[in-house]
């Protein structure tokens, strides 16, 4: 795989592209579950009976709006991998900056385990973005062997 050699201490170093997916996954896992915990306040289940999530009515627009929301982040999960290397960086950090925007906007005001959740989902979405910026052509990564020079090892017999 490309970019994929063996790091310095010997461990495989993982693809980018399976890095990014991995970390959109992880988002989306967030963004799941920081939401269902919303149904265990009462203020919220008690918006919900009344037909409101914040300051939004919960109809059909709102459910399609939140559907197209979370559908954008499942499908980076593949697109990640599977988009040419230049798309793929720009629509890596064009997306993954938009959401954080998003989510720190959506936190304001929000419940302690709500601000925590957003947090890491942001710093997610930031290291999605790194890997996006940094993540050089093939035929500009080295391998490991380049890179380093080993260090040489104590004489035998010490």
């Amino acid at each position: 795989m490309p970019n994929s050699q063996n790091r310095r201490d010997g461990l495989p170093s993982i693809d980018v592209r399976l890095r990014m997916a991995a970390l959109w996954t992880s988002t989306m896992f967030l963004f799941a579950y920081v939401d269902l915990f919303s149904l265990y306040r009462p203020d919220f289940r008690q918006g919900l009976e009344e037909g409101k999530v914040s300051a939004f009515d919960v109809g059909q627009p709102f459910l399609l709006a939140t559907t197209l929301y979370v559908m954008v982040p499942c499908l980076m999960i593949y697109l990640a991998l599977v988009l040419p290397r230049r798309v793929n960086r720009v629509v890596s950090i064009v997306i993954a900056a938009v959401y954080a925007l998003t989510i720190v906007g959506a936190a304001i005001g929000e419940w302690s385990y709500f601000i925590v959740g957003s947090a890491i989902e942001v710093v997610l979405l930031a290291v999605v973005i790194h890997h996006a910026w940094t993540w050089r052509a093939p035929s500009e990564v080295q391998p490991v062997e380049e890179r380093y020079v080993p260090v040489s090892s104590a004489p035998a017999g010490r």
